[in-house]
């Protein structure tokens, strides 16, 4: 039987700090970055690369996704990324959420993109 936190909260997801992010954007295998939030938070400042699916869509759109790419989902603080992440890995991708989301690679002072465009 699963535990109450698995029912209340789903299974635990793999996570992924935004340093380490960061340093496997700028080494060897990239992971694709999936942007959940909605089109005007992602306009203020996004990961440069990141493709924006905002998480009303996402499920719609999982065909989109690589199979055999770790995906990094991230959002504002970290709660809809996780919930997009539970998401993705159910249906059997490899996605990792980013912890803290974009407060928390600000608060690293990593680059952040402006606009439309990834």
């Amino acid at each position: 039987m699963k535990n109450l936190f698995e029912l209340i909260f789903g299974k635990p997801v793999s996570t992924i700090q935004a340093l380490e992010l960061n340093d496997r954007l700028k080494n060897g295998k990239r992971p694709l970055v999936i942007d959940v939030r909605q089109p005007d938070e992602y306009r203020r400042g996004h990961i440069g690369g990141a493709k924006l699916i905002p998480l009303g869509e996402l499920s719609h759109r999982i065909k989109e996704l690589p199979q055999n790419k770790e995906i990094v989902c991230v959002c504002a603080s970290g709660n809809r990324s996780g919930s997009a992440t539970r998401l993705l890995a159910g249906a059997g991708l490899n996605a990792v959420n980013m912890q803290g989301g974009m407060l928390a690679w600000r608060r690293a002072t990593l680059p952040v993109k402006k606009g439309d465009t990834a």
